[in-house]
């Protein structure tokens, strides 16, 4: 019976990440696409993640120093977080997509400058944490 390299082949020297910033089991599950790691899948959606998690952070700093953000802007930044967010097991950020979803619903005019805040924060730690796993 061979064992599986450890969810962090191919990542840095430590990559096993804050469990409160990315769920193990999210990560196990790309790892189970790749089992040997000869394909990199869990460094190249990382990777991925990585670089989009960085625009759209880029894209919601705007918003915030905006006089008036664009709620279109700020919802369509919070579908694509929620769902990319889950798949790479960044779960605190997913559910705060999915809040401020949710708020815009109610209110599709109007963004809270908190929303952003709390996305801009929680996206911070997210992408520090996703950048420590990946090689420099």
């Amino acid at each position: 019976m061979s064992s599986k390299p450890p969810i962090g082949a191919g990542l840095s020297a430590n990559p096993e990440p804050d469990p409160k910033v990315l769920d193990a089991a999210a990560l196990d599950r790309l790892h189970e696409l790749d089992p040997d790691g000869r394909n990199g899948v869990v460094r190249r959606v990382l990777t991925a993640y990585e670089s989009s998690l960085a625009r759209m952070r880029n894209v919601l700093e705007v918003q915030h120093a905006a006089d008036k953000p664009d709620a279109v802007v700020v919802n369509s930044i919070a579908h694509t977080l929620k769902s990319a967010s889950a798949s790479v097991g960044a779960l605190a950020l997913s559910m705060a997509c999915a809040g401020v979803e949710a708020r815009l619903r109610q209110r599709p005019e109007t963004v809270a400058r908190q929303d952003i805040e709390e996305l801009l924060s929680i996206s911070a730690t997210t992408l520090s944490t996703v950048r420590a796993m990946l090689p420099a």
